[in-house]
């Protein structure tokens, strides 16, 4: 957390040291820390603008601190040889209780300046804005959240564990009516014949099953889901109507209470369905003496967990046509083991503008896909859905997309954004709920485009054998005897992409290839400066704790830190004296380190890193080229000017190579007589040297060598040693390139 201070302007100060004006600047104290702005000489109503920034080591705490502003003339600039080369100006005390907790929130106020004591003479004013303001690239964190009660309590057997479906959702309410068939039907036309369809009616809200053409006993077998949200009638109407050119005509219907409706959760049984008699809108059950007939419904207020849930139809997407509707429901592309894994797809927010979204969650070869909520900027799926693990170190992916095929429309699905979840780094019967960033990198920059609410609980029931999993290959036995060449690979990855995408294609409802494209990544692969930085800065960081070593240990020999270099030299003598404590000291520091670390391991899953991808200081014509079509569409003037810079960079990268070949190749040149004279040297003292070692106890050398390199300063050389001006004489191939 950060404090953020502007300070805009102050206004009528005093002047000082006899002149017209001051040289104003302003000093902000907070919490131990002082910063300043720029001085701005001869001006008694000086402007500044800029902003200070502090950190908030406790944020509990900030209420209790205080912000300290005090302008000052500066003395120094007019007077060189001042003795006191500030002169106090006004003073403003602000309290951390009234710091704004948002930019949005603080507004810029002006203060009196006050005295430092009884006799300051001081006057005018000063404009400032506090705020807190999140560190850079928190917007895109993680923000947790509490899962439900029965995810806290957690499986209480073996096959529960299992077993339990909707555990890690919040229970969603559903008025759930199967229409299954009729019979006896009156004869409506002058043919005799009757073209039956139904109507549930909930307020408001509409569901019409299939009309069956001259069908007096018709059988429908559908399901309508109205949501809790729109259960506010009094009355659930299902009416029989009969298909006509003109206009409609009204068969029979039967009414319901809502407060007669049944509830049922599972594990009960479902429903069964009941004969109900049809009634005319007088409540009259006969026709002209004839009765108008019977149909079969089961009506029940249950949840998503519902087995009738998948396949019914949902009142969220009332305003679309049958073949629309298939578009919108959730399903289960492949089902293909001892460990589980749960997910549950809660909800959304912040998608900017009405949008019709689902969610594609993809582990292993099983894809799911939820529902799709119509017209929505926080959509709420509450749907949760079982993987069998079959490696630990595997990833699931859960993306967001804006369906764009609800009105037969050939436009692509719109991508929102795409989470990922690392296995390995999940502890065991743990739920994980948390808001994820989604997060869109477009030509423009990037961009934050929601956040997505997931529940994730890793299960084992067999701790054996997920540990005995780390030893196992990773690939086929094939693979290491014949491995596939790196070509190869990128051809069947490529194949197998194809071969996805098609099957998914056909399926009810289809998976476009645009989905399954941006779930495997299939552009990973192309040229991006941004992603050569962010590799290049990897490595860096990976290699930055061989630097610290090696800086630490450089100062141990130049005695920067006197008791920590004879702590090192008794160490070292202790080793040197028991060797055989050298390994047990090693791997006894390691598990020292990591206990000392598992206090400070990470409690929360990771996930998109923009600080780590570049993608916040990503340069705009960088992105541009990283969306680049293959091969480019980009004019020629463009297409060099990223030619050339792309040569720059490789320039250097092609300065290191030849530096580390060069000095690989001084290595060999010790042996190969190259230069006849340095590998007769060489040669000599190695003789020398294996004769020394040979006749002189290996402690004796060790203490010897260590004592050598860890010797006072006082008893060194600031030239290089004789050894390193060795090395660097011997020649290397950098001449004989063209």
């Amino acid at each position: 957390m950060k404090l953020a201070v502007e300070v805009a302007d102050a206004a009528e100060l005093s002047a000082k040291d006899g002149a017209a004006g001051c040289n104003a600047f302003v000093e902000v104290e907070f919490d131990g820390q002082r910063q300043r702005t720029a001085t701005r000489p001869g001006d008694l109503s000086p402007q500044w603008n800029e902003t200070l920034v502090f950190d908030v080591r406790d944020p509990a705490r900030l209420a209790a601190l205080t912000v300290d502003v005090s302008v000052q003339h500066d003395r120094s600039l007019n007077d060189h040889n001042a003795l006191r080369p500030h002169v106090f100006l006004g003073r403003v005390r602000v309290s951390g209780e009234s710091v704004a907790r948002s930019p949005d929130e603080a507004f810029l106020q002006r203060f009196p300046l006050d005295k430092r004591g009884l006799f300051s003479r001081v006057s005018g004013d000063i404009a400032l804005r506090l705020y807190l303001a999140a560190p850079p690239g928190s917007q895109y964190g993680l923000t947790e959240t509490k899962p439900p009660l029965p995810a806290k309590m957690g499986p209480r057997s073996g096959t529960a564990k299992i077993a339990s479906t909707y555990d890690m959702v919040e229970p969603m309410s559903y008025l759930y009516v199967t229409v299954v068939k009729a019979r006896d039907l009156p004869s409506m036309d002058l043919t005799g014949a009757l073209d039956p369809y139904v109507e549930v009616k909930l307020g408001n809200f509409k569901g019409v099953t299939r009309h069956l053409e001259k069908n007096q006993n018709p059988v429908w077998r559908q399901t309508f889901a109205f949501s809790g949200a729109h259960l506010q009638a009094s009355q659930l109407e299902v009416i029989v109507m009969d298909k006509d050119t003109l206009r409609d005509d009204f068969v029979g219907r039967v009414v319901f209470d809502m407060s007669d409706i049944p509830s049922r959760l599972p594990p009960d049984s479902p429903l069964a369905p009941q004969w109900y008699s049809l009634a005319d809108a007088h409540g009259e059950r006969f026709r002209h003496g004839h009765p108008l007939g019977e149909i079969m419904l089961a009506v029940w207020i249950g949840t998503q967990a519902d087995e009738a849930f998948p396949e019914a139809w949902h009142s969220d997407a009332h305003s679309l046509s049958r073949e629309g509707l298939t578009n919108t429901r959730s399903k289960v592309y492949y089902s293909p083991k001892l460990i589980y894994l749960k997910v549950g797809i809660l909800s959304a927010r912040g998608l900017g503008g009405n949008k019709s979204a689902y969610c594609v969650a993809k582990y292993g070869s099983k894809w799911v896909r939820t529902r799709t909520l119509l017209g929505t900027a926080a959509p709420a799926w509450n749907e949760q859905y079982t993987w069998e693990v079959f490696d630990l170190s595997t990833v699931i992916t859960v993306a967001v997309f804006d369906n764009n095929h609800l009105h037969h429309s050939d436009g692509k699905d719109q991508r929102i954004g795409k989470v990922r979840v690392r296995l390995a780094t999940l502890e065991s019967d743990r739920v994980y709920t948390h808001y994820y960033p989604l997060m869109a990198l477009t030509p423009g920059g990037l961009k934050k485009t929601g956040e997505l609410h997931l529940a994730v609980r890793f299960t084992c029931t067999a701790w054996a054998n997920m540990l005995a999993q780390y030893g196992r290959p990773l690939l086929p036995k094939m693979h290491y005897s014949n491995p596939i060449s790196v070509l190869q690979l990128d051809y069947l990855r490529f194949q197998a992409m194809q071969m996805v995408a098609t099957r998914l294609g056909r399926s009810e409802p289809p998976l476009h290839r645009e989905v399954v494209e941006y779930m495997l990544d299939v552009d990973s692969h192309m040229f991006s400066l941004r992603r050569s930085k962010a590799n290049f800065y990897r490595i860096t960081s990976l290699f930055s704790g061989v630097v610290a070593v090696g800086k630490w240990f450089d100062g141990i020999c130049k005695w920067k830190n006197p008791l920590t270099t004879i702590l090192v030299h008794v160490l070292f003598l202790i080793l040197v004296c028991y060797p055989e404590l050298i390994l047990p000291t090693v791997f006894l520091y390691l598990f020292m380190i990591g206990v000392w670390n598992y206090r400070r391991r990470p409690r929360k899953p990771p996930h998109m890193d923009t600080v780590l991808s570049h993608a916040e200081q990503a340069h705009p014509d960088e992105l541009d080229e990283e969306f680049d079509t293959f091969p480019t569409s980009k004019p020629s003037d463009v297409v060099r000017m990223r030619y050339d810079r792309l040569r720059s960079v490789a320039g250097r990268v092609q300065t290191v190579v030849g530096d580390l070949a060069m000095q690989g190749e001084r290595a060999q040149s010790l042996l190969s007589w190259r230069d006849p004279r340095a590998t007769a040297i060489f040669i000599t003292l190695s003789l020398i040297v294996a004769v020394v070692l040979y006749i002189t106890p290996f402690q004796v050398v060790a203490v010897v060598l260590g004592l050598y390199m860890l010797r006072h300063p006082r008893f060194r050389s600031k030239q290089p040693s004789v050894p390193f001006n060795f090395y660097k004489r011997l020649p290397a191939k950098g001449d004989m390139l063209l």
